[in-house]
Order: C-alpha cells, then structure tokens, then sequence
C-alpha cells in the first residue's frame, strides 16, 4: 500500500513539475549539436592579433544581431520568438568574454621608461584616480573600476611605450592583476616594471619574488629575487624583514623549483 501511495504521489509532482515549465520555452528550437556537419566559416588567419580581433567582431555582430531580432519582434507583435531572443542575448551578456591581448606580452622586456609625455601622464592620472575610487570601501571592491582602471595603464603602455610612466602603469596594473589571483599575468607586469626601469621607485623585484615563491611555486627564481631586491630596492622594513626571512628559508632548504 505504501508503495502504491509513494508511486503516486511521485506521479503527481511529476505532472505538476511538467506543468511548471514555460508555455512555448522554444526548446525544440534550440540549435542542434553537430559534428563534423555544421557549416564552415572562415575566420582570419596568421597572427594571434588577427584571430582576437575577427573573434571581436563577430562577438559585436553577433550580439547586434540578436538586438535587432528583438526589434523585429517586438514590432511584429511576436512575443513567443521575441522571448526566445531576449533569452539568447542575456545568455551571451552573462558569458564570460577574455581579452586575450596581453599589452605587457606584447610590448616585450626591451621598451625603456625615459621620456616625459603630458597624454601618458593624464592616462597614469585618471587610472589611478579609477583605482582609489574602486577601494573606497575597506573590504569590497569595485571590480568593474578595478577593469577599467587596469584598461587605462594598458592603454598607457600601448599608446606610449618610450613614457617614463610605463614602469608605473605595469607596477599598478601588476597589482590589480593579483588582486585577481591572475598570478603569471601579475609576475609579468612586475618584472616588466624592473625591465623597463632598473631603478624604478617599486618594489617590483619583491613583489614577483612573492609572487613566484606563495603563489606560483617557483621558489629557486623568487630567492634570486628576493636577494635582488633586499640589494637594490629600497624596500620598507616590513618588505626587507619578509624578504630576509624567507632568503634564509629557502637557502637553508635547497630549494631547487624552477
């Protein structure tokens, strides 16, 4: 008897759950998954640059595409398939969409920070000024500035690559970086800050030695840095007790990662 009652009541959550589901939800016009028969597009070829920016456009063309389609819909009074478009454009605004250029990749360890420019000086100005205003509040921080703020030293490094605010910007733009546990992409721009100023104000050698001993496990590359900077930063004592400390650690054990 029991059995026979569990049975059907599953039966009836069953029905009810079925009658849940949205009147004319388009399901069965969802886009087939194919293999080996879906049409073939050509997509630009050779440099890496070339790919990112074609993926670029078709992202932007695909998305005004599904705008107008809304359009259309909306006034043509369609309101099934304009339901069904409003669903796909929100799907594509919530996936996540990489910028795959790197500037500090790009522009390479050669650039040289010498040259007094007044449009970098402003870029590294509004930047910072986009930074402070994300860490208004002690513990949250605004991450869409914290992005925007990190566009503007990328622009910096890009536009004017001879500034001598270029070692800055990649400093600055190597901390929000970590801030988003991006830990090789923050290591990069640290030791571009060193590369591209041998004597630059921060403490760019310590903070890629940190990097590579907590956070990447490279513990033989951050003890040549960390003795690097206790030599030729001028690290606060905080800073120079850390370093310090973890040059005996790591001397004593032979640490021996890359």
């Amino acid at each position: 008897m029991a059995r026979i009652v569990l049975t059907a009541v599953l039966i009836v959550l069953l029905n009810v759950l079925a009658g849940c589901e949205t009147i004319d939800s388009g399901r069965s016009q969802l886009v087939p998954a194919q293999t080996g028969s879906a049409p073939i597009i050509k997509v630009a070829t050779g440099s890496e640059a070339d790919i990112i920016e074609q993926v670029a456009v078709n992202r932007q063309a695909y998305q005004e595409g599904l705008e107008l389609l809304i359009k259309h819909y909306a006034r043509t009074g369609n309101n099934m398939k304009w339901t069904w478009a409003k669903k796909e454009l929100a799907a594509l605004d919530a996936m996540p969409q990489y910028k795959y250029i790197i500037e500090a990749e790009v522009a390479g360890p050669v650039l040289k920070a010498s040259t007094s420019i007044p449009e970098a000086d402003m870029l590294y100005d509004d930047a910072l000024r986009l930074e402070k205003k994300a860490k208004r509040l002690i513990v949250i921080r605004d991450e869409n500035l914290l992005r925007l703020a990190l566009n503007k030293y990328n622009q910096l490094i890009r536009k004017h690559p001879s500034s001598d605010k270029i070692d800055d910007a990649a400093f600055k733009a190597g901390g929000i970086y970590e801030y988003f546990k991006d830990h090789t992409i923050a290591l990069l721009y640290y030791q571009r800050t060193y590369q591209w100023d041998a004597g630059t104000i921060h403490p760019a050698r310590f903070k890629a030695a940190f990097v590579l001993d907590k956070r990447l496990h490279r513990r033989a590359k951050a003890l040549e840095l960390y003795q690097q900077a206790v030599k030729r930063e001028g690290l606060k004592e905080s800073y120079k007790e850390f370093a310090e400390k973890r040059i005996k650690e790591l001397t004593k054990s032979g640490e021996d990662g890359g």
